[in-house]
């Protein structure tokens, strides 16, 4: 233990007492002291809160000024309680009076709260000395409703930490009362200790719960953000290396055929070889380039896929893998079927795996159709389903097929729609672009 010294050194507990009053001195200043009469008018109900939500709808627009109005109520109610308990101590104007002295702390609260709480405690005192003995003592019926009342709006609008020194003001003001003014006859302190110390709890334990829903309902967007920005990655992931594999075996072709063409010729002229070797160094160059920079999205356990990477021409094996799943699907061709782009195939593939996946997860039972349509300057993709039917119910989804989806369509410059028919079901429409080969050439 530490002892008091000329240096000014203090022991373990004098440390310890004087944090934990200064902690509480601040907190009071925090609470009730800082910006005490401060503007804050009190606001306006807002038509998509939870109070809102449960009025009736035809009075729902009209209840912005509910919470003033309530305030008015309270303040009417002190007045007309003045006017007609204290009338057996006081005669009528007097009590009327009086009435509306203890109604002004109440009405404060509407621009100045914390300062009603103030004013309160002053009207409190003054009405305790005006009444004397006459009434019950220190707060005649009118202030204790009125410090009540004023209690409870202040505390609502401010926070815990401000209700819990309000009721250690209130006890402190019945107390000192009791010590240096006390009349000795109906003490009233012990009821407005018990009610507003209920009270208080009462709102407290409202504001915290509120301000947890609050915080876990913030929480949950940005949850649901992330998520949805993870998946994005996640998709873009999956996309970057699906085309790592198409990009970097179409190079590889053109750095095999670039070695090779020279020994095709016979007696090829210098200016030839010279020409196939840069080729060949650079689709080199480029293919180390492509899987120096497309390898940062490869996870550490992630290998290529040994089977060539789905085309359209996989399509009658996806359909008979999800006709055994349970999906009753027919496929339809229209236009002169041609080969397309690898990247154009592969994606058009996994918006029509990705289509049929949802429909299985969500729309059981229904029968689907796949048209593709290939069309001059493009592809066509409708994925089309019923409504669900018999008594197997749909499969919640992330709601992130249709976001992937969109992934694809967007890198390869397309257009998609997805939206409900008219019957009930849901259909997915996808245009991908594709240059023909005479504007290749031409280009």
């Amino acid at each position: 233990m530490k002892e008091t010294t000329a240096g000014g050194t203090r022991s373990p507990e004098f440390e310890l007492a004087s944090g934990l009053f200064t902690g509480l001195s601040r907190s009071l200043r925090e609470a009730l002291f800082t910006g005490a009469f401060a503007y804050r008018p009190l606001p306006e109900l807002q038509e998509d809160g939870a109070l809102a939500r449960r009025l009736p709808a035809r009075i729902r627009s009209r209840a912005a000024q509910l919470p003033h109005l309530l305030v008015l109520a309270a303040a009417g109610f002190v007045v007309f309680v003045s006017a007609n308990v204290d009338r057996g101590y006081q005669n009528f104007t007097e009590a009327l009076v009086l009435g509306v002295i203890a109604a002004v702390p109440v009405l404060l609260t509407l621009s100045r709260p914390v300062g009603a709480f103030w004013c309160s405690m002053l009207v409190t005192s003054v009405l305790a000395l005006v009444a004397g003995t006459a009434v019950v003592w220190p707060w005649t019926p009118a202030s204790f409703l009125g410090h009540l009342a004023t209690m409870v709006i202040v505390a609502v609008r401010t926070g815990p930490r401000a209700a819990a020194w309000m009721w250690v003001c209130t006890v402190a003001l019945g107390m000192a009362s009791a010590v240096f003014a006390g009349y000795g006859e109906a003490f009233n302190l012990g009821p407005m200790v018990f009610l507003s110390g209920v009270a208080m709890l009462a709102v407290s334990v409202w504001q915290i719960q509120r301000k947890a829903s609050q915080e876990i309902a913030a929480q949950q967007e940005v949850t649901a953000v992330e998520r949805d920005k993870r998946t994005l990655l996640e998709e873009r992931t999956t996309i970057a290396r699906e085309l790592h594999d198409v990009v970097a075996h179409h190079m590889s072709v053109v750095a095999i055929q670039a070695e090779a063409a020279p020994y095709r010729v016979e007696n090829p002229p210098p200016e030839l070889e010279a020409a196939f070797a840069t080729i060949r160094e650079n689709a080199v160059a480029a293919l180390t380039e492509l899987r120096r920079v497309l390898g940062v999205v490869r996870s550490k356990d992630y290998e290529a896929p040994e089977a060539p990477q789905p085309t359209l021409a996989s399509l009658d094996g996806l359909l008979a893998n999800v006709r055994e799943a349970g999906l009753d699907v027919e496929k339809t061709v229209t236009g002169a079927a041609r080969e397309l782009p690898q990247g154009v195939e592969l994606s058009a593939y996994r918006i029509i795996q990705e289509a049929l996946s949802n429909t299985l997860r969500h729309a059981p039972g229904a029968r689907a159709g796949v048209e593709v349509s290939y069309v001059l300057g493009g592809l066509g993709i409708r994925v089309v389903n019923e409504p669900p039917t018999g008594d197997a119910r749909p499969s919640p989804g992330a709601g992130h097929g249709i976001a992937g989806m969109r992934e694809r369509v967007a890198m390869l410059e397309g257009e998609m729609t997805t939206g409900k028919t008219a019957e009930g079901g849901y259909e997915v429409a996808v245009f991908i672009p594709v240059r023909s080969t005479s504007a290749e050439d031409a280009a």
